[in-house]
């Protein structure tokens, strides 16, 4: 799905990747960054969000927390980051981004606490309990700083997917509100619940969640105690396109992630402005049997959309071409991904070594891929910036230091 999107839109990006392959500049089982791209899609979608009125914190997880990516987003004007956890705002911060929002989908641990308010003193942060908030408040105190503090709130109705569940009930708003501002170290900033924007398969557009309707009657509840000014922070599904349904609901902050690199789920559905920049690379390790392995380690199928038949481009040189277009078949996500398995059939058959590349929907941060930035595609002159661990830390590949 997002490979006919790279093929179409940027093939560019596909075949520098494939010939820095060839050329050994590459590993196998490594995600490839366009920071040429990334950059031009960071400046178009902070365009769209300054006419919005919206603060824009980027997402750095679903690409590994590159920090070339981190770098590339700074060029395009967007100079700080939401941290999905304590590994996200450490990366990012030590790329050059600052810290715009911690604790929203993970909270930080207690003994992490100190050092975020110290070292990362983020914009806000998100807590889900009075125990949490306590916890950042202290470590604010300490670090002589007042923490902007951002409430997760929940009620009936509201979309979580299994596991992210916690927050206040948005009926108690107020209180919430009073209890916060009553911490030493601490003010009440906001609200913030995820997703606030859900892709619908069945009409194939992206629509506001319930939990975006709970942030707005929380919010006006808030006003109606005297609280004029409230923070809304609405994730999920974030492109360029729908920054307009959070706008209209009272959001003032937004966080691009998969936007960022062109691949949310309407990006394969519409040409939106923001380009593909990201696509999964490795190669043809043997044959047995009528089908080619290749090496597998970030083999990931977002289940946002239906099952559908995979595909990967599979040649000895770089191409775009549809007579490289092979079936694939890859483990459930219940297995190990050592290998996937590429159908034979056909001439050229796929011989070992041959560059196989994907254009997955990624989540890099949950494999153990490689994560590789190059910049000067758009020059024609392709050169790899990074390449690094899930972490944003350097790896010595192919070398052992």
């Amino acid at each position: 799905m997002f490979l006919d999107l790279l093929r179409r839109r940027n093939p560019a990006f596909v075949e520098a990747a494939m010939a820095l392959h060839r050329a050994g500049q590459i590993p196998a089982n490594a995600y490839v960054l366009d920071l040429d791209t990334v950059e031009d899609n960071a400046r178009l979608f902070k365009a769209e969000a300054d006419r919005h009125g919206l603060k824009v914190f980027a997402m750095t997880k679903q690409v590994g927390r590159n920090s070339g990516f981190s770098r590339a987003v700074l060029r395009g004007g967007i100079d700080r980051a939401v941290a999905v956890d304590m590994a996200c705002a450490i990366a990012c911060h030590k790329a050059g981004l600052k810290t715009g929002h911690l604790g929203h989908l993970v909270q930080v641990p207690r003994f992490e606490a100190a050092m975020a308010a110290r070292d990362l003193q983020p914009d806000y942060w998100t807590v889900f309990s009075d125990d949490k908030a306590a916890e950042a408040a202290a470590a604010a105190k300490a670090a002589d700083r007042t923490q902007n503090l951002m409430a997760r709130i929940h009620t009936a109705g509201d979309t979580f997917y299994k596991g992210h569940e916690g927050g206040f009930p948005a009926e108690n708003i107020a209180a919430v509100a009073d209890r916060l501002d009553a911490l030493d170290g601490a003010r009440f900033a906001g609200l913030t619940s995820f997703p606030a924007l859900l892709y619908d398969n069945a009409t194939r557009s992206v629509k506001p969640t319930h939990n975006l309707t709970t942030l707005a009657r929380a919010a006006d509840a808030l006003r109606k105690a005297g609280r004029a000014e409230v923070e809304i922070n609405a994730p999920g599904t974030t492109s360029s396109a729908v920054l307009h349904h959070l706008a209209n609901a009272g959001a003032t902050q937004c966080e691009p992630g998969n936007g960022l690199h062109g691949t949310t789920p309407l990006h394969a559905l519409e040409d939106l402005p923001e380009r593909p920049a990201v696509l999964y690379l490795t190669e043809v390790s043997h044959l047995h049997q009528g089908r080619a392995y290749c090496f597998g380690g970030g083999l990931y199928i977002d289940p946002v959309f239906p099952d559908y038949g995979l595909k990967a481009l599979v040649s000895a040189e770089p191409t775009v071409a549809d007579s490289a277009l092979r079936p694939v078949e890859i483990p459930p996500p219940s297995a190990i991904d050592y290998y996937g398995m590429i159908d034979c059939a056909g001439h050229p058959a796929p011989r070992s070594g041959d560059t196989v590349v994907f254009g997955f929907r990624g989540q890099a941060f949950v494999t153990r891929a490689y994560i590789v930035g190059v910049r000067g595609i758009a020059s024609g002159a392709p050169r790899v910036e990074t390449i690094e661990n899930i972490f944003g830390q350097a790896e010595p590949w192919p070398n052992l230091s």
